[in-house]
């Protein structure tokens, strides 16, 4: 109206400007035609459906062509999560195996919409759900929905058998351990020994006693006194796909009256460190078998990952600080301790660091000498990370990474 309120009437007929003024009614008339015919009878199409995450915690993208409304059908106490997506249909029937809680997919046209059915391996409830735009190069729309488990086993409705998706033989988990220092690197000394030696002695007791139960693989970083760099100890570990890395060390401090052991988790400084050391080049996903598709999708998976890697890395910390307790090791006042340390940065194995005493201090250095009260403390640890192991799935617990869970 303020275009038409700049023009000067006496310039035109009133019969020509009654005839613009129809042309453009009709025009306008038209165009919402149009718009009503493009909303109500063109749809959107479901792309594809990919998952990440593990069976605590499992994120579902649901990519689409033009954005959709969600609406949870059923949310998972029956074995199934069903969404319904109004304003986008497969162009056929999806289907597929899923990973983590989902144990197997499908995606099936019902209307004007798209039903989401997600058959669950094992009892899971819906943490949050919401729509990402396109952007950062990201062409499509995506539906995310995380699942997390719950503790409880799944039920399947009357009349449905529960679906069945052949899953491969269980493998024997693998554990890393690391004896730290070796070879030009000697560690810290005592008044009679090595830090190097001290933890080499003591990482081929603990693979004794790991093996020794016929429940575990295990490799050594370093078998003789070599050195091993740093991240390359990480690297040999996530290269094998290992379940669980430990590096062993011995303390070392300016009193020697000070004693005990303690075990070092990763620290958020270090979390963020290790996100930036594994995004630096430009196929980072490959590396943690993301899709690669999506770049803002694989760093949400990536920090998915290092999350519930941080919160199994914490359970195996207090698994052995109870196991080295129960066995009278003497243990320092504030046990559990955090660091930025480099063999703790892999975000994708579990990872702890033992300090088995102060090598500093001489009733530390004997026990840690001694083949009898090394079995002893090696023992206890192969006890805590068997009691890991044993564990039931709903003890590990992720971090909330917040946001809203009403509908996106």
């Amino acid at each position: 109206m303020h275009g038409l309120s700049r023009i000067n009437l006496s310039r035109w007929g009133l019969r020509e400007w009654a005839m613009t003024a129809v042309a453009f009614v009709v025009f306008c008339v038209a165009v919402l035609a149009a718009g009503r015919g493009i909303a109500s009878g063109a749809m959107g199409e479901v792309l594809r459906v990919r998952f990440g995450g593990d069976a605590q915690h499992t994120r579902v993208v649901v990519d689409l062509d033009r954005t959709a409304r969600g609406q949870v059908i059923q949310s998972g106490d029956d074995g199934r999560v069903v969404v319904s997506l109004a304003g986008v249909i497969p162009e056929r029937g999806l289907t597929g195996a899923g990973m983590g809680l989902v144990r197997g997919w499908r995606v099936a046209g019902a209307g004007a919409a798209s039903r989401v059915e997600l058959d669950l391996a094992t009892s899971a409830e819906i943490e949050r759900r919401f729509l990402l735009p396109p952007g950062d190069g990201i062409a499509h729309y995506r539906y995310v929905i995380d699942l997390k488990a719950t503790g409880r086993a799944p039920t399947s409705p009357p009349g449905r058998p529960e679906p069945r998706v052949p899953s491969r033989p269980a493998e024997r988990p693998l554990i890393f351990i690391d004896a730290g220092h070796g070879g030009h690197d000697p560690g810290a000394s005592g008044a009679e020994s090595r830090e190097s030696a001290v933890t080499l002695a003591a990482a081929l007791a603990l693979k004794q006693e790991l093996e020794r139960t016929g429940r575990y693989r295990v490799r050594l970083t370093r078998e003789s006194d070599a050195y091993v760099a740093l991240y390359r100890r990480v690297a040999i570990a996530r290269q094998a796909d290992a379940d669980l890395f430990i590096s062993l060390h011995a303390d070392a401090g300016a009193d020697p009256a000070t004693r005990g052991a303690s075990v070092y988790t990763l620290s958020e400084q270090g979390a963020g460190r290790a996100v930036r050391e594994f995004t630096r080049g430009e196929n980072w996903h490959r590396s943690l078998n993301l899709p690669g598709r999506d770049p803002s999708v694989d760093r949400i998976l990536l920090d998915m990952t290092q999350r519930a890697t941080q919160n199994r890395s914490a359970q195996l910390a207090r698994t052995l600080l109870g196991e080295l307790e129960s066995a009278d090791h003497p243990m320092l006042r504030r046990s559990h301790r955090d660091a930025g340390l480099a063999v703790l940065l892999a975000p994708d194995v579990p990872a702890v660091l033992l300090e088995m005493g102060f090598i500093t201090n001489p009733e530390d250095e004997r026990l840690l000498n001694d083949g009898r009260a090394r079995r002893r403390l090696m023992r206890a640890v192969a006890e805590g990370i068997d009691r890991y192991f044993r564990e039931p799935a709903g003890a590990l617990q992720m971090a909330s990474t917040g946001g809203a869970s009403g509908q996106p």
